[in-house]
């Protein structure tokens, strides 16, 4: 067996002393959203440490499709099989999988928040905390694992990205911009750093000064992760459509957004979010609902997340395949049996919203509103990110303005737009909507 020691200090164990590059380039890789982090896979195929095999296991379950669980597990069987010897930090990680694994992510986040207090420094595992605590809806607890780590390692440019989306969405935008920026300051091509300065300024209504900020740094994303790479696009795209751009919007979907990585869950959901937008704020996107839809016909019998069903639904239910009523199904099959944790994300919110979706995709506005408006005051169960989620929100509007619902649309769009006046889509929506009441100079 061999020590090394992993880029923040902590003992690793290992079969043979070549694997430390491996397990270097997975928690750098997995910081920055970089390529490097694959490497373990290759190291786990001669090197049965916990340690490799555990991260190896890690890059399966974020594949967040139904093929991921056995191959995590056969990892992690390999590796007690034989025995190696590791540390105490190492198996309380390899557990943590292991509860992933098993569907159980908040067993595995209470695992990764006990790390973070005995090893503020293990950033791979806080962030991986973060990752649970974020798919649960629970941003305060993002929050708690991030700030021990600031302390604990101050001069890591990646520990303040990881506490300024944590601020961010716990809705503290000042502390989330000086966290940033902090993080930019010591690092300029941080990328979780400018993802969560992207979401500060979208949220605080900034869109234009946030499409200059992002347009310069958009020069190294193409050396990012697939999912990065093509998040950080998305958000430039939002800001076009904000804007009125939507020429420009729909250019990204086409060369930036769509198509870097088909196969991968985060890719798909993003191109079904901007695809849905676009149509939203009157763009004719032609062909594309087929295109994409050809990606995600395998998808029926996920059930990983409700995040990524529902945006699985919409996009199968807008391109008319039959396979959007198997989905649907599926989820209300699902929903009853799914690990108690997240059983109140898929009943309470995943259920109805889905039947809003499909509604939504088939043109019944009035169900479509209902169905929404049932999962919209718990949404946050479900995961994803303020300005992720928002997506439903929009739909929500348009089906309540289709149904003729002026008055309820009004409500909700008045208070965005005051909140966002730099917002193009917002006025025209506005516009729409006055319009329609009568009362047509108010949009102005």
């Amino acid at each position: 067996m061999h020590t090394a020691v992993d880029p923040f200090g902590h003992p690793i164990t290992l079969q043979h002393a070549g694997s430390a590059e491996a397990v270097h380039g997975f928690i750098h890789g997995f910081l920055g959203y970089r390529p490097s982090i694959l490497a373990v896979l290759a190291a786990a195929e001669h090197d049965n440490s916990l340690i490799v095999q555990a991260g190896a296991a890690a890059l399966w379950m974020f594949s967040e499709s139904p093929t991921g669980p056995p191959k995590a597990r056969a990892h992690l069987d390999r590796a007690r099989a034989i025995g190696l010897p590791a540390s105490e930090r190492e198996q309380r990680f390899a557990s943590a999988i292991d509860r992933w694994a098993d569907g159980d992510h908040a067993g595995a986040l209470a695992l990764h928040v006990a790390l973070s207090h005995s090893h503020p420094r293990d950033l791979a595992a806080i962030k991986l905390g973060q990752y649970h605590a974020f798919n649960l809806g629970d941003a305060p607890t993002m929050l708690k694992l991030a700030l021990p780590a600031v302390d604990a390692a101050p001069e890591v440019p990646a520990v303040h990205g990881l506490a300024a989306f944590g601020w961010e969405q716990c809705h503290r935008l000042d502390r989330a911009e000086a966290a940033a920026r902090r993080a930019l300051a010591m690092q300029p091509d941080e990328p979780w750093a400018q993802h969560a300065l992207a979401h500060v300024m979208l949220t605080d209504g900034r869109l234009a000064e946030s499409a200059a900020q992002l347009m310069p740094w958009s020069a190294g994303w193409n050396g990012l992760t697939s999912f990065m790479r093509t998040h950080l696009w998305w958000h430039l795209a939002l800001l076009h459509i904000e804007l009125g751009q939507d020429a420009e919007a729909l250019a990204l979907y086409d060369q930036q957004v769509w198509g870097v990585d088909t196969s991968y869950s985060q890719d798909q959901v993003g191109a079904v979010s901007l695809l849905a937008r676009l149509e939203l704020a009157g763009v004719a996107v032609g062909e594309r609902w087929q295109e994409l839809a050809d990606h995600l016909t395998g998808r029926v019998h996920d059930q990983v997340l409700p995040f990524l069903d529902l945006q699985y639904l919409y996009g199968l239910a807008r391109a008319g395949r039959p396979e959007a009523e198997a989905l649907l199904a599926a989820i209300e099959a699902h929903a009853p049996l799914s690990p108690g944790a997240q059983r109140p994300a898929w009943l309470q919110v995943a259920l109805p919203a889905a039947h809003g979706l499909m509604a939504h995709a088939r043109g019944h506005w009035a169900q479509a509103a209902d169905g929404l408006g049932l999962a919209l005051p718990k949404l946050a169960l479900i995961g994803g990110s303020h300005a992720q989620r928002d997506l439903f929100g929009q739909l929500h509007i348009d089906a309540l303005a289709k149904s003729g619902q002026l008055a309820a649309a009004q409500n909700l769009l008045q208070p965005q737009a005051n909140g966002q006046p730099q917002s193009q889509r917002l006025l025209r929506r506005l516009h729409e909507v006055y319009a329609g009441l009568g009362l047509p100079a108010l949009a102005h």
